[in-house]
């Protein structure tokens, strides 16, 4: 499989399966629907098990989990506002990529050495790559998402856009748990549908989930095995090619012309050897690649990193449409394999105000609490309220006011001395 129906919706929509990765504190609240819509939901419901979707899915299922579910508005606005798709690059990636989730992610190789070596030997992906997947999508199976799961899917299955294709998952979903595979309470996720320790949607559980501990289900919920077996399915079905990197960061001559920079122009190693691109630090470029893209993603800020990648890094990016995220997981895969030594890559983003790791954020706002701000808990979980704290406190230093979470902003209050 090149492109899952879930890659196709994020290109459509901006969905992520990274966002359940994020704290619910981070999504906004939505007004309730209004009593057309209420209306409109509810005769919806009973329409579905007459379409064609459904046809799989027994009376007795559908009495059972959605005669009584309620809708849910707050999804309709998340619609569009994926982080990997609205942030900066170097936002997205210090966030996503930082010291404490690479330190997890090599006890993660440490703890599952077994059960990898075992997933690589059969699907020919790496244990680091699998691992760093897991990680963005769901901390270590420390973040599921807390949405119930048929209760997102039905409210957009009858409300907002793309209904059609939200209803094949609404079946899916409803077919995992008639098949016993999963516990409908046991079905939560993120707003879109995503769920699990490594954030499948329900169609792709159904084609692509494994029962890898041998138990008699597919669980990607309760089951570790069964989930990182199941990545490492999902890649190889993407075309994942044994023994290749997913590609590195190289360094530009002076005056080079990047017009033809982008992840599908792909060219023979030779040919950019020839050009004179070098690996980072200046070494020439290993020939473990057959055709390798130029990736620039801040060519539209300025300069930045500058990555060649290959086959391997379309298939991470086939996970979920965002070479932000691709590249959050490659580069999570090479700090977690020793293969970097440093979360910063070796060419800056082009920015004076750089983002901030998870550590950070907290610290950030532990300061806004310290100066009366009414935030909630310090969990890095950057939602509205710490964005207009932190509008508030840009406005009273003379900042721009764009209620960013930047190194600047976070200098200035602990410049301050307070809540520390």
């Amino acid at each position: 499989m090149n492109t899952s129906l879930r890659s196709t919706l994020a290109l459509l929509l901006g969905i992520s399966a990274a966002a359940a990765a994020l704290p619910a504190a981070a999504q906004q609240d939505a007004p309730e629907l209004s009593a057309a819509q209420h209306a409109a939901f509810q005769s919806c419901l009973r329409r579905l098990p007459q379409e064609a979707a459904f046809r799989s899915v027994r009376a007795a299922t559908f009495a059972q989990h959605l005669a009584a579910v309620e809708s849910d508005a707050s999804v309709l606005a998340m619609l569009g506002k994926q982080p990997e798709f609205t942030m900066y690059p170097w936002d997205y990636i210090a966030m996503l990529v930082d010291e404490e989730r690479v330190a997890d992610a090599r006890a993660a190789l440490t703890q599952w050495q077994g059960e990898l070596q075992r997933i690589q030997a059969r699907y020919g992906v790496p244990a680091h790559i699998v691992v760093a997947v897991w990680g963005v999508e769901s901390n270590f199976g420390q973040n599921l998402g807390a949405r119930p799961l048929l209760r997102s899917l039905a409210t957009l299955s009858c409300l907002g856009r793309r209904q059609s294709y939200f209803r094949g998952e609404l079946a899916a979903a409803l077919r995992i748990v008639q098949d016993g595979h999963i516990a409908a309470h046991r079905m939560t996720g993120s707003w879109a549908g995503a769920f699990g320790q490594t954030q499948f949607m329900p169609s792709t559980f159904l084609r692509l989930a494994v029962d890898f501990d041998g138990d008699g289900r597919r669980d990607i919920v309760d089951s570790v095995p069964d989930a990182l077996a199941s990545t490492a399915r999902f890649l190889q079905a993407a075309k994942w090619q044994a023994g290749q990197p997913w590609g590195y960061e190289v360094r530009l001559p002076a005056g080079f012309d990047t017009s033809a920079a982008g992840r599908r122009n792909k060219r023979s190693i030779a040919s950019w050897r020839a050009a004179g691109v070098t690996l980072a630090d200046g070494a020439p470029l290993p020939a473990d690649l057959p055709q390798a893209a130029l990736l620039l993603p801040a060519q539209k800020y300025g300069a930045g990193p500058a990555f060649l990648v290959g086959r391997n890094f379309d298939a991470i990016y086939s996970y979920n449409a965002s070479e932000n995220y691709a590249l959050a997981i490659a580069h999570l895969s090479d700090l977690a394999a020793g293969r970097s030594a440093s979360t910063d890559f070796a060419a800056p983003w082009p920015t004076q105000d750089p983002g901030l790791s998870r550590a950070q954020r907290r610290q950030l706002q532990i300061l806004l609490l310290a100066r009366g701000h009414d935030i909630g808990a310090a969990d890095g979980a950057i939602g509205e309220k710490t964005r207009a704290a932190i509008r508030a406190e840009q406005h009273r230093l003379g900042h721009k006011a764009d209620g960013r979470p930047g190194q600047r902003i976070l200098r200035a209050l602990q410049g301050e001395g307070l809540g520390e």
